[in-house]
């Protein structure tokens, strides 16, 4: 699967992270399991364990994300993970319409792992809990740094203003099995 070098939005700049690096590590039959790599965290701001629960407003924290949609519809899903094992499932109709808690059959398992200058975020989603394939998709990173620093990044973005929901973040494509 393709790593991706997320982009930090200008206007919103990183005060000492140089690096975040996102990628699909596996999916199966059971989970689509996410990572994310972040270089220069020594300034992150973590938000507390809080256990595996599912709760709101995680993205005014540190926070990674997944929206995935089927090619060429209106409606796609987000899914926020955070470090402090809260996670988040959203369906929407369309840009940012009708959002509605999306079903999940179990809840996600996140795990940060970091170093002095290092954090590694993985994330496994149950499948059930996912459209079928194939998929456009953006994978997206919050980051909150001592300071009140908060970086936006995402693997392409609006010119304007960090914002997740734009199509233009649904820049990566996952096939479906077997597909040319």
């Amino acid at each position: 699967m393709e790593t991706f070098d997320l982009i930090c939005h200008p206007a919103h700049p990183a005060k000492a992270v140089t690096r975040v690096a996102a990628c699909i590590l596996a999916l199966d039959q059971g989970w689509l399991t996410l990572r994310w790599k972040v270089e220069g965290a020594q300034d992150i701001i973590l938000p507390p364990f809080a256990g595996r629960a599912r709760a709101d407003g995680l993205w005014q924290a540190t926070c990674f994300e997944l929206f995935v949609k089927t090619p060429g519809a209106a409606g796609y899903a987000e899914f926020n993970l955070s470090p402090s094992e809260r996670w988040a499932a959203y369906d929407f109709t369309g840009y940012r319409e009708a959002m509605a808690d999306r079903p999940v059959p179990q809840a996600p398992v996140c795990t940060p792992r970091g170093g002095r200058s290092l954090l590694i975020f993985d994330a496994a989603i149950p499948t059930g809990a996912l459209p079928p394939l194939p998929w456009d998709y953006g994978l997206t990173a919050v980051i909150g740094e001592a300071g009140g620093t908060k970086s936006y990044w995402a693997i392409a973005h609006p010119e304007e203003k960090p914002d997740f929901h734009d199509p233009a973040c649904f820049a990566a494509r996952l096939a479906a099995p077997n597909a040319p």
